[in-house]
């Protein structure tokens, strides 16, 4: 007897559901301090989702993991047009923001979206953000992505990383938000005949998250770091908080849909800082760094 075949976005919320029970699982243990504080809510107009945070941790100052699966009448940002249509989207989006400045801050989301017109896709990606470059953990992070890539598609990879560095572009400040990874939209599950090969990319590169980035986490978590490198945390911090909330396109889907503020805006680190007309020293590792998010190299060759 053949196995029952549930529909995508039933397939897709189970998914999501497990990843975020996977992935926060494996972040307790990495912290070894804290534990994830867990409050599921309602989303008025339909659905609802489990945020996940933790504060204060031995290595996490602060990370949330996300949960959500939400329904009901699409926004006219979306539509861009006159027609009534109502909307599911479920997906899983988590940003860590580590205490040390030696371990980059790491953000991921994947999502399914459909409309009653038919239309069906996935997006998604994950990009890191370090304060300080560390080659080795950039050719390793990029690596572990293209893997999961070329599983499905010899041009997954580079057409992916480039959109994230063009997507995570500060254009205020003429730098990427970091040093990348993958960022991909609109991912057509409209053919039935489809959505397997794309449900299976979209599983295989969110469970490359966990490999993708804890290496780069125990390699530094016990490295010494000054006050002076804390407070270039802080300012970066602070370029982070810009994009979220200028350029983002799913802070504004989630706060155009009446999604939970506090779950959407958890993304934000607990402390950032703003200084006037900052120029790091010629030669500095701080300068380094902005030399590669102002010119974004290939990791992964």
């Amino acid at each position: 007897m053949s196995e029952i075949q549930y529909p995508l976005r039933t397939r897709a919320e189970e998914f999501f559901r497990k990843m975020q029970d996977e992935i926060t699982a494996a972040l307790e243990i990495l912290d070894g301090g804290e534990k994830f504080f867990q409050e599921t809510w309602e989303r008025p107009g339909g659905g609802g989702g489990r945020t996940r945070i933790m504060q204060e941790g031995a290595i996490f100052e602060k990370a949330g993991v996300n949960f959500s699966a939400v329904h009901g009448e699409s926004p006219e940002s979306i539509l861009n047009s006159e027609q009534k249509l109502t909307f599911f989207a479920t997906g899983i989006s988590l940003v860590l923001h580590p205490r040390s400045p030696k371990i980059p801050t790491v953000h991921a989301n994947f999502r399914y979206f459909e409309q009653s017109n038919g239309q069906a896709w996935f997006g998604g990606g994950m990009d890191l953000t370090p304060y300080y470059l560390d080659e080795e953990d950039a050719v390793h992070f990029h690596r572990t992505l293209k893997t999961s890539c070329d599983k499905h598609d010899p041009f997954h990879y580079p057409r992916f990383k480039k959109w994230c560095d063009e997507y995570f572009f500060i254009k205020h400040r003429a730098e990427t938000r970091g040093i990348g990874g993958i960022f991909f939209d609109n991912l057509s599950a409209n053919d039935v005949r489809e959505q397997g090969n794309v449900f299976a990319f979209v599983q295989d590169a969110a469970h490359s998250f966990l490999p993708a980035y804890i290496p780069i986490v125990e390699k530094h978590k016990d490295e010494h770091f000054t006050e002076s490198e804390k407070h270039w945390q802080l300012l970066r911090r602070g370029r982070y908080v810009e994009f979220n909330l200028v350029y983002d396109r799913g802070t504004r889907f989630g706060l155009e849909t009446n999604g939970r503020t506090e779950s959407i805006l958890m993304s934000l680190p607990t402390v950032a800082r703003w200084e006037y007309d900052v120029h790091p020293a010629i030669g500095s590792p701080e300068v380094r760094l902005v030399e590669v998010l102002q010119h974004p190299r290939e990791w992964a060759v």
